[in-house]
């Protein structure tokens, strides 16, 4: 099985992101979105799990996270498209609480 699910992060008006701040911008939203599937499906379960993040614009910013998960046989009765949905929720979380850090320090 295989799930793709992409969602658009709403417009963010914040100053224009640094090339370090987008590269943390990506890990941190690569890592929620892992680190949520990998606390409801044993690593062993799922042979494939790409996580993209794609990042657009200097003001507004526009956050695009992608995950596909592919979970072995044995998961066939779990429902992988809600994983899916739910590890880009997680992924937008991590996104928000950054990008809400970023602008409370460039008000400053």
């Amino acid at each position: 099985m295989t799930c793709q699910v992409k969602s658009l992060l709403e417009e963010i008006g914040i100053s224009e992101l640094t090339n370090e701040q987008v590269e943390t911008l990506c890990s941190i939203a690569e890592k929620a979105a892992r680190n949520y599937v990998l606390s409801k499906v044993p690593s062993r379960r799922v042979p494939v799990l790409n996580i993209a993040v794609d990042i657009e614009g200097p003001k507004p910013v526009t956050v695009d996270v992608e995950v596909e998960i592919a979970l072995s046989a044995s998961m066939k009765n779990y429902d992988v498209q809600t994983l899916a949905g739910e590890a880009t929720k997680q992924a937008f979380e991590a996104v928000k609480a950054f990008l809400g850090e970023v602008a409370c320090k460039s008000s400053r």
